[in-house]
């Protein structure tokens, strides 16, 4: 299962954490310092999710982001699906599109 959102389009994301030691001047120390930066990777929460098209009488598989759910669940399957078609991110064919 790939981790790209089939709606929106959210994939991974790198990114970089920080380590910090050392006390805060607030506190009374001599400040914090940065001493190590680490690569790191923010996963998308993908989803494999069953949707009822009523329009077509049919069943679509999508791979999709737990907002993609949300904002399907709010605005309806067959809007969704015809922005994310025409913004290139939806890749299957769909009947009725």
């Amino acid at each position: 299962m790939s981790k790209i959102c089939e709606i929106f389009g959210t994939k991974l994301t790198v990114g970089g954490s920080i380590t910090r030691r050392g006390r805060a001047k607030k506190e009374g120390g001599i400040g914090t310092h940065i001493v190590k930066r680490n690569k790191r990777v923010f996963r998308p929460n993908i989803q494999k999710k069953k949707f009822y098209i009523p329009e077509t009488d049919s069943w679509v598989t999508l791979n999709v982001s737990v907002k993609a759910i949300r904002t399907i669940n709010k605005n309806g399957i067959m809007p969704v699906l015809r922005k994310a078609k025409k913004a290139g991110f939806l890749k299957q064919n769909v009947p009725g599109l």
